[in-house]
């Protein structure tokens, strides 16, 4: 009996060999680290003794904490910080929650004309998010939801819906389908199902998309700018960008200050939750 022949596969081998490799590994780490350096060294620096031909030099006076409360005090960055983790907390959490609802009747029960629903959910994101500016500053202002939390809620989890959505319906097609068969044939009904079958199975995959989610919302200035002016509504990065401004008479340290402290957040975050986030990339294994 001839057996079938089996073709080897190999992995392709960086060239120059394993000293090649760490070389040209290292180089990349020192050009992603060269913007980190300066950020750092700026950010340390007071805020009096910026000089733009000094830049790569370390000033020998520590400023960093005078330059974060100069900025906190400028921009009113506390009532900002409470308002972006409202937004940056409910929009993710209701966006995967509607996002596995959706993948879940797409998938699970078998909606009718499933695939296009999807599109209709999913084709918005094609459209650079630019363009939904001026529609939503009109109808807000109609609907008496502009410089309201409760309007950017509503936005973000818009927005974060369609991405999970993709998640959901992707990850609940490697579910077997037999699981939802014999939940029916105990007696469960459809919600029970969901909610007690499907969604904790499907933890892994919501947890990484809330986390970029999260990020998104964080980081986000567009909606920020358009929908919002109460410093007790603004989100965080559209407190910032007022220390930017011509006006605002902070100078580049204050600004960088600022910047290097609301960008830990979301730094914990990934740190803090990289093994739900690495294990909910892989989608279905788990």
């Amino acid at each position: 009996m001839k057996h079938p022949k089996k073709t080897l596969r190999f992995a392709p081998r960086f060239p120059g060999g394993p000293a090649t490799r760490r070389l040209v590994l290292g180089a990349m780490g020192l050009l992603w680290l060269i913007p980190v350096y300066l950020l750092l060294v700026n950010a340390f620096r007071p805020s009096t003794e910026y000089d733009a031909d000094r830049i790569w030099v370390p000033d020998g006076d520590f400023g960093f904490f005078d330059n974060v409360k100069l900025a906190w005090d400028a921009a009113g960055l506390g009532p900002s910080i409470l308002s972006t983790l409202l937004y940056s907390a409910v929009s993710p959490l209701a966006a995967v929650v509607l996002g596995a609802m959706a993948g879940f009747a797409i998938v699970v029960l078998r909606l009718r004309a499933g695939f296009w629903w999807f599109m209709l959910l999913f084709g918005g994101t094609i459209f650079p998010i630019q363009m939904l500016v001026i529609p939503l500053f009109i109808s807000y202002s109609s609907a008496d939801l502009y410089d309201r939390r409760l309007g950017l809620v509503l936005v973000y989890t818009a927005v974060c819906v369609p991405l999970a959505a993709l998640v959901m319906r992707s990850f609940f097609t490697g579910v077997a389908y037999s699981i939802y068969e014999a939940a029916r044939v105990d007696g469960a009904s459809v919600w029970r199902i969901f909610w007690r079958v499907y969604l904790p199975l499907a933890v892994p995959a919501l947890s990484a998309v809330a986390i970029l989610e999260f990020a998104f919302v964080w980081n986000d200035l567009l909606f920020g700018l358009t929908l919002s002016q109460n410093e007790n509504v603004r989100p965080v990065m559209t407190a910032l960008s007022s220390l930017s401004s011509a006006y605002s008479g902070s100078t580049v340290p204050v600004v960088l200050a600022a910047g290097l402290v609301m960008s830990l957040p979301t730094v914990l975050v990934f740190l803090g939750a990289q093994r739900i986030f690495a294990r909910g990339l892989t989608l279905g294994q788990y």
